[in-house]
């Protein structure tokens, strides 16, 4: 009784005690009980108390329940019997008691079907042993429904520590014993108060997509019954869903597919097509409406192929589907929305037309049938459209009500790119024209309702991908017509984006250089309207300046004009500093189409504005001002490095400012952001000028060296990525470069000699190997017989385990570069010097793979490690499966079986010798799930492959 008393207190506590203190410690102990060996019994005990009230009733069935699940193999081997007989009683006790208590202990027997062979639960499995249970206690039977209603949902629940032939063999056990589940389930439809849970029952056995043929279930009583109940007032929710299943069941490949559930689809089909009057009902219940939509919408995206055929019954749907998306409600018309993108796909795919072989006849059949569905796009233009106009208290918006109207928003936009896709970009443009020109009749020349308009324009911009550029006839008149429009700020901000988005016609149509200037105007309007709209003004301002660079040439001084006035916050401009890098980069691309000479000149000027407020700044306390004063300037350089592709250009601003850069490194070396800022600037100056910088790379790289030793910045490792990855073949960098590898990795071992020291810095390990693997691939000759080499093999061995996903991924990669090294550098010396490190270390870099494919690293990085482990096997084959083998012979038989290893192993031995990366892949989720199948399991393997056990020790750098 202790520990029957010690829970209820703790639960008392948890529920009721006022000290949130107290609360927490209550849950942690309650967590933690949970997980002991006692709490089988404690929690058996409370359930079977007749004393216990509520809330120890459902935490006690909530443990029971994990417990089974979770738990299993700690008890005895012959536990089943006496578990499945108190699990059972629970469940007869509880047939009308509180529902929460009663799924708990329904999943709990379901999770011990799914361990427990069928064999043991006598001749037919759970099902026959459920049908005597049920015909000896027809008074429990609700209770066992809910079991039936569970045992299909719990195949494909991983939070049973099942293994994975056992939970494939409990889904062919269920699958066959379906028909004696569901004849079950039809002497129970008699029952009139029990129609919906065994309609639930019903669905839920559906969802194993197997078995039945669709001639059978046409006339089964269970389907009739269910499609009987879809007219019933208020609609059925089990029903619905059943009939929802019948869809998804009759298009799965497992059940045969829609050839042949061809009868049970006759059936269900037309009875669904009857509803369509109801979405027209306004005194329908809305709920019983959005069910109804559901069917419709099931319909559509189970037979989309079917429809797509353009077949008269399926223009039947398809009309009936346009009626779904034309409900005033957005919840129910987004219902449809799926379907119109898997139509489109369908009819636009090539591969739908695969099997009528000629080119020529493919074309024709897919003119036909886009022929055939212009109509339906057509009509559906102009249905979403006007769903995304702002409402008219928009204004009064909460944040979480805009965000959804902009998410709807985006939601039509998709639906209109498909329309676009079947109708074309000019002929959906045609359509949004004509509503524009309505919406300019009904609000007048001044245009003042702002919402129809704007909503029109938004969709205008979301199908500018697929109107052509050279569109004459109703493009000129739409841009003729936003330099009329009042300013308004959220039609503004719409008439930014819309011009941007169009700037490739911009630059095709033969107005371009008459147009822009006006084109501008707005743009500059939108930078003063408010920052919304000037993040969207500066945003077309970049596709302007990209797509319509050489017409713009000309226009540099009055660009440049603008520019500086939005930086500096003259005219009322409101653009942001992260928003203004979009007109950095957009004036790159204008000087980077401009002669040498003009594009120096123009450069000089822009990096000018990027440099004075540093100067400012060093002249000053420059250690003392704030990372953001600085780095906003510093990013302006990166973009215009970046952007102006002018390497001489490029070198000759780079070189002029490096001593303003040497003074930030040498003055806040310790800032991350600083640093990083420069770095970024540095790695582009080094990317876009090439040899022309290599004057100071020497210099660079020396303050790289020393202010990385003393303050471990990661990003001087990734700036150094840049260097090799330019000048790493070049014979005149080799000196410095060496001296650079060896001094970066050098130190980086030395600040990562075990896996808590790699955690904690992450970035630096990322950085690290990111830049090994690039000294790989563009230096061999200087990194592999360098003395640094074996040293960092050992530091990426430390940090294999390492949970962070970036810095993981690296090492990993890094690993398996150097197993692949003969897919890069094919000399025999490098392949030598790597055997001779890789080899000495290859079982204990396999022990650690094989812990990671274990647990020692999240089930997400599973295709990084399974690759590492093939590319390992692959170059040193029945060597590295011997390690394998060596490794996966230390897990206990309890955790890993004899016959789990074996299929494990062969599968390595397959991919040695040149089988599918795929087969491993599925041999190592198969090892992966068994032995992270629960904790216990888990923590038994982990310590018994050791994976952080290397005791490896780094030498001090003199």
């Amino acid at each position: 009784m202790e520990h029957e008393n010690a829970v209820k207190e703790a639960l008392n506590a948890l529920y009721h005690h006022p000290d949130d203190t107290v609360r927490v410690q209550a849950d942690r102990w309650l967590q933690n009980f949970q997980g002991t060996l006692d709490a089988w019994q404690v929690a058996d005990n409370l359930l079977h108390d007749s004393s216990s009230n509520l809330e120890t009733l459902i935490f006690c069935s909530q443990t029971l329940r994990s417990k089974v699940q979770r738990d299993f193999e700690e008890l005895p081997p012959g536990a089943f019997q006496k578990l499945r007989q108190s699990l059972t009683t629970l469940l007869k006790k509880f047939h009308k008691g509180p529902p929460k208590v009663r799924t708990q202990i329904s999943i709990a027997v379901a999770a011990l079907a799914v361990h427990v062979p069928a064999a043991d639960w006598g001749d037919g499995g759970i099902i026959s042993w459920l049908r005597d249970e049920m015909n000896m206690h027809p008074e429990y039977v609700p209770g066992f429904l809910e079991l039936l209603t569970v045992l299909p949902e719990e195949t494909f629940n991983y939070k049973i520590a099942a293994r994975p032939d056992r939970r494939r063999q409990f889904e062919n056990e269920l699958t066959f014993q379906m028909e004696a589940a569901l004849s079950i389930l039809t002497a129970c439809l008699n029952i009139t108060e029990l129609k919906e849970q065994v309609l639930e029952a019903f669905a839920s056995w559906l969802r194993l997509r197997h078995g039945i043929p669709g001639a059978v279930l046409a006339c089964h009583p269970l389907v009739h019954a269910a499609l009987s109940s879809l007219n019933c007032e208020p609609l059925s929710d089990a029903s619905v869903n059943v009939i929802s299943e019948l869809i998804h069941h009759t298009a799965s490949p497992s059940s045969g597919g829609i050839s042949a559930q061809t009868p049970l689809i006759q059936v269900i089909v037309p009875q669904i097509l009857s509803l369509k009057a109801h979405l027209r009902d306004s005194s329908k219940d809305e709920e019983d409406v959005k069910a109804i939509g559901r069917l419709f919408a099931d319909v559509g995206d189970s037979y989309v192929e079917l429809i797509a055929t353009g077949s008269d019954d399926s223009m039947v749907i398809v009309h009936a589907l346009l009626e779904v998306t034309a409900h005033p409600e957005f919840d129910i018309a987004s219902m449809t929305f799926n379907f119109w993108h898997s139509l489109q796909l369908t009819l636009t795919k090539r591969d739908s037309y695969i099997s009528l072989g000629s080119e020529a006849s493919i074309e024709a059949e897919r003119n036909r049938r886009q022929h055939v569905f212009r109509p339906a796009y057509e009509n559906l233009v102009s249905l979403v459209g006007f769903r995304v106009q702002y409402p008219e208290d928009y204004q009064g918006l909460s944040y979480e009500d805009l965000k959804e109207f902009k998410q709807t928003r985006y939601a039509v936009a998709d639906v209109l790119t498909d329309a676009a896709s079947i109708l074309g970009g000019d002929t959906t443009l045609k359509i949004l024209y004509m509503k524009l020109l309505e919406a300019k009749a009904q609000a007048g020349n001044k245009f003042q309702e702002w919402r129809p308009t704007e909503a029109i324009l938004f969709c205008i911009w979301a199908i500018s991908n697929y109107v052509s550029v050279v569109e004459a006839e109703v493009m000129p008149q739409v841009m003729d017509l936003l330099q009329n429009l009042p300013q308004q700020a959220q039609q503004l901000q719409t008439e930014c984006l819309l011009v941007g988005a169009y700037s490739k016609w911009l630059n095709a149509t033969p107005a371009s250089v008459s147009i822009l200037p006006s084109i501008i105007r707005i743009l500059m309007s939108g930078m003063g309207a408010s920052e919304d709209c000037a993040a969207a003004a500066a945003l077309a301002f970049r596709h302007i300046c990209d797509d319509c660079r050489k017409n713009l040439c000309g226009y540099f001084e009055g660009l440049f004009t603008v520019y500086c006035m939005a930086i500096n916050g003259g005219s009322g401009y409101k653009v942001s500093a992260e928003d203004s890098l979009n007109l950095v980069e957009a004036l790159g691309m204008v000087v980077t189409e401009l002669p040498l000479d003009q594009a120096k000149s123009a450069l000089e000027k822009l990096c000018l504005l990027a440099a004075s407020p540093l100067e400012e700044a060093a002249k000053e306390d420059l250690d003392k001002k704030h990372a953001r004063e600085l780095t906003v300037h510093i990013d302006r350089f990166a973009f215009l490095f970046r952007y102006v592709n002018h390497p001489e250009a490029v070198a000759a601003e780079t070189n002029k400012h490096w001593a303003l850069f040497r003074v930030i490194f040498d003055t806040r070396p310790w800032d991350m952001r600083t640093m990083e800022a420069l770095c970024r600037a540095c790695k582009y100056a080094v990317r876009t000028s090439g040899r022309y910088i290599i004057n100071t790379i020497g210099e660079m790289l020396a303050k790289i060296q020393f202010h990385y030793q003393q303050h471990h910045q990661p990003c001087f490792l990734y700036l150094s990525s840049e260097v090799i990855k330019i000048f790493g073949s070049d014979p005149s960098c080799a000196d410095y470069l060496k001296n650079l590898i060896e001094t970066l990795f050098a130190h980086t071992t030395c600040l990562m000699t075990n896996i808590k020291e790699v955690t904690s810095r992450p970035d630096i390990a990322d950085d690290c190997f990111l830049l090994a693997s690039r000294c790989l691939r563009y230096c061999p000759h200087l990194f592999i017989p360098s003395p640094i080499f074996t040293p960092i093999v050992d530091c990426a061995m430390i940090g294999m385990t390492v949970q962070h996903r970036e810095a993981c991924h690296s090492i990993l990669t890094f690993l398996s570069d150097i197993f692949d090294l003969e897919k890069s550098v094919n000399e025999e010396q490098f392949k030598r010097i790597r055997d001779n490190v890789i080899i000495p270390r290859g079982a204990t870099i396999t022990r650690i793979l094989i812990s990671s494919l274990a647990g020692a690293l999240p089930s997400s990085r599973l295709d990084t490690v399974t690759y590492a482990l093939l590319a390992l096997t692959r170059t040193y084959g029945l060597q590295a499966v011997g390690w394998a083998k060596e490794s996966v012979s230390l897990i206990p038989r309890t955790a890993l079986t004899d016959t789990e290893s074996a299929k494990f192993l062969q599968g390595l031995s397959d991919a040695a010798y040149g089988a599918d990366v795929n087969s491993l892949i599925g041999h190592a989720e198969e090892l992966s799930d068994v032995c992270r199948r629960n904790r216990t399991v888990q923590e038994l393997v982990q310590a018994a492959l050791k994976p952080l056990e290397l005791n490896l020790v780094v030498a001090p750098v003199s």
